[in-house]
């Protein structure tokens, strides 16, 4: 290995990560990874130059790929396969070029990613549980006991019984239907591999940057609190789209109009849009830069039912946004393209211990979205393995 070169690059980078933790104290985080990202690109393609080899073109490329599906179509669960996809070749890239190039960094890496590795198998599934069933205490401690805020509790005691079933079911079964006992885990291991795409997406769509130049702010409704007062949840949508208003006020002297979008539910009193507008005009907001959509039912229909009013207040064209918890916002933006509507969501904030429930309710509903896929397959590892535990008990057994 080159030792000086990766140890004067290793310096370098030290100096410039300190003095940009010394000059931005607000931002360490996004100055860490952003200087660490352009570091690791400027080391590799000085160890291509050096070898003249070209293998950075391979992640380059499937990034690449990631970046032109995203920027044209943000709200598609393929973009976290593509996305996941540039990163396994990344990883890749780093073992060839650790190879060919002496790397002492590209080492260094690897070893980092090999010990999480370990760790995460060996300690992983144990963590998980203990993370799952605690967080379902102190959700079910802020929270009421909905069924919606049962599902880390859920998935908990599912890993649980699944570890029984592998640990106890070999002793009790005939060896031919130990086969079977497959068929959960390989299902379980494949919705854990949709999660992943899912959640890496949902995440990345979060750093969303719309131009303050929106015509309308859409805020997406929820229930209300006695069927006729926001609830704190709702109230964070409304808010984040009254920041995003007064910043667009602020920097360009035109602020959006604020589209309160949500119909009137069987259990509530007035619309959701109406009580929307007196939060919002409660806030300082002036009546003329609000509107209501009050006929909708769901995500589905306040894209639907939005779109109809903007399209009509401005026949020529417009730019528009629009508001829900950050959990949120990545389904939301899947039913606006569903309805046609070329738009970017932001999200509100959301209390930390309420966020792995968030995201397991969003991901079973962006499931259900592509139920007949899921169903297929998870039909074919069923057969696979009945079919193995078929020939097993006729022919081994």
């Amino acid at each position: 290995m080159n030792l000086q070169r990766d140890l004067l690059a290793f310096a370098l980078y030290i100096l410039v990560l300190s003095g940009l933790m010394i000059r931005f104290k607000q931002k360490r985080f996004s100055n860490f990874s952003l200087w660490t990202a352009i570091f690791l690109v400027l080391y590799f393609c000085m160890l291509e130059i050096q070898n003249k080899t070209f293998y950075i073109l391979i992640p380059l490329f499937f990034f690449l790929l990631f970046c032109y599906f995203y920027f044209k179509e943000k709200c598609r669960l393929r973009n976290g396969w593509l996305l996941n996809l540039a990163l396994i070749s990344f990883m890749g890239y780093v073992v060839l070029i650790t190879i060919t190039a002496s790397s002492l960094i590209g080492a260094g890496i690897l070893g980092i990613l090999l010990v999480l590795f370990l760790v995460t198998i060996l300690f992983g599934l144990y963590a998980a549980i203990i993370f799952l069933i605690g967080n379902s205490f102190i959700v079910l401690r802020h929270e009421s006991r909905k069924l919606p805020n049962l599902l880390t509790l859920i998935l908990g005691l599912a890993i649980i019984a699944l570890i029984i079933l592998q640990v106890v079911g070999p002793k009790i079964l005939p060896s031919w239907s130990v086969i079977l006992l497959s068929i959960p885990t390989t299902i379980a291991i494949y919705f854990f591999v949709v999660f992943w795409n899912f959640l890496s997406i949902s995440i990345v769509y979060q750093f969303n940057q719309p131009k303050y130049n929106q015509d309308y702010v859409i805020v997406l409704g929820a229930g209300l609190i006695g069927g006729e007062k926001v609830t704190p949840l709702l109230a964070k949508r409304i808010d984040r789209a009254i920041q995003f208003y007064r910043k667009q006020s602020q920097e360009t002297l035109s602020p959006p109009q604020l589209l309160m979008s949500g119909g009137q539910g069987p259990d509530e009193k007035i619309p959701e849009a109406q009580a929307m507008r007196e939060y919002a005009l409660e806030q300082g907001i002036p009546a003329e830069d609000i509107l209501m959509e009050a006929q909708s039912t769901d995500t589905l229909e306040n894209m639907r039912f939005s779109k109809e009013i903007m399209e009509r207040e401005k026949p020529a064209g417009y730019h528009a946004i629009f508001t829900s918890n950050n959990y949120h916002i990545f389904r939301a933006g899947m039913y606006a393209e569903e309805v046609d509507l070329k738009i970017d969501g932001i999200g509100s904030k959301t209390a930390r211990y309420y966020l792995p429930n968030a995201f397991l309710r969003e991901f079973i509903a962006v499931a259900l979205m592509n139920k007949h896929i899921h169903l297929i397959i998870c039909g074919l590892i069923t057969l696979g393995f009945a079919a193995l535990a078929v020939i097993n008990y006729f022919f081994v057994g």
